[in-house]
């Protein structure tokens, strides 16, 4: 199926923002479907080494309308840039400016990289009705904190290269490994001395925050992992251990999918291809045609 694409000028809260919609250049040939592209930052709408372009029109070759585009203060929007704890605003004009370009559209569902997929749920967290959204795409979630990150490098990096002989012989010989071994002591402080969060630094903690907007969203899921990423094995860390993510990941509604090999972006093509057709696997389910119907548009 051939694909059509447009810019798409659209404002939040006085500023200009642009995207580009990638659509099926049959109207007819539409699923319904429109996905919107959240990138992670700080970047523009084409995402690294164009992933979110290749994204978007592989969905739209299938059907589904998507919408990538700049926040405030990126790329070629105006304003003030902000990072992904402040655009909730530039989401929701952008699923606005998604339904008025093009009116198919009967299922929105937002897809998000790293700190795009956080933003996502901090947009749900902060709209008390989310009838507009039918789905979720969330890649490698971003949950980072000085502590999690001591903590995932300890588990993952550190103790794989304490199993490897030749760590062991640079370290003999007075080599560049002496440098890890400091580095493992420096994460292990980290980890261990850690203050106790407060009430207050526990209610306000954005993790937390995106683990109850999860919680509470009933929609169909889609979590997809890598395995050579330290940001996804930071995430699964956080998952399994912070008491506000407990039974998060067991709800009815999420499918996982796990790519052992892939690195954070996807930048081989075997990887990126194989998560594309994840996506389209999932969204032509049986799952979300069932939940559009159940829910008000």
């Amino acid at each position: 199926m051939s694909v059509r694409e447009q810019a798409l000028h659209f404002s939040c809260a006085g500023d200009a923002l642009l995207g580009v919609v990638s659509s099926p250049a049959a109207p007819v040939a539409s699923s319904g479907v429109g996905v919107l592209i959240v990138v992670g930052g700080p970047q523009y709408r084409a995402g690294s080494h164009r992933q979110f372009v290749l994204l978007a029109r592989a969905l739209a070759a299938q059907g589904h309308a998507c919408l990538r585009f700049d926040y405030r203060g990126m790329g070629d929007s105006s304003g003030e840039a902000r990072d992904f704890e402040g655009v909730e605003a530039d989401i929701d004009a952008a699923i606005v400016a998604l339904r008025a370009h093009s009116p198919a559209i009967q299922r929105i569902v937002l897809w998000g990289l790293c700190d795009g997929a956080s933003a996502i749920l901090l947009y749900l967290r902060s709209r008390a009705v989310r009838t507009d959204v039918h789905g979720l795409c969330l890649v490698n979630p971003w949950v980072r904190s000085v502590e999690t990150l001591a903590r995932a490098r300890v588990k993952h990096y550190y103790r794989e290269r304490l199993m490897q002989r030749s760590f062991w012989l640079k370290l003999l010989r007075g080599g560049v490994a002496t440098q890890a071994v400091r580095g493992l002591l420096a994460n292990l402080r980290q980890a261990r001395t850690a203050p106790a969060p407060t009430d207050r630094q526990e209610r306000l903690s954005f993790p937390n925050a995106m683990a109850q907007a999860w919680k509470s969203f009933d929609g169909p899921v889609l979590l997809l992992l890598s395995g050579q990423d330290l940001t996804a094995k930071e995430f699964i860390d956080t998952a399994a251990t912070a008491p506000a993510w407990a039974g998060v990941l067991n709800g009815p509604n999420i499918t996982r999918e796990d790519l052992p090999l892939a690195d954070h972006t996807f930048s081989e093509n075997a990887h990126r291809r194989q998560l594309e057709q994840i996506c389209l696997d999932w969204l032509s389910s049986h799952a979300l045609t069932e939940h559009a119907r159940r829910r008000p548009s």
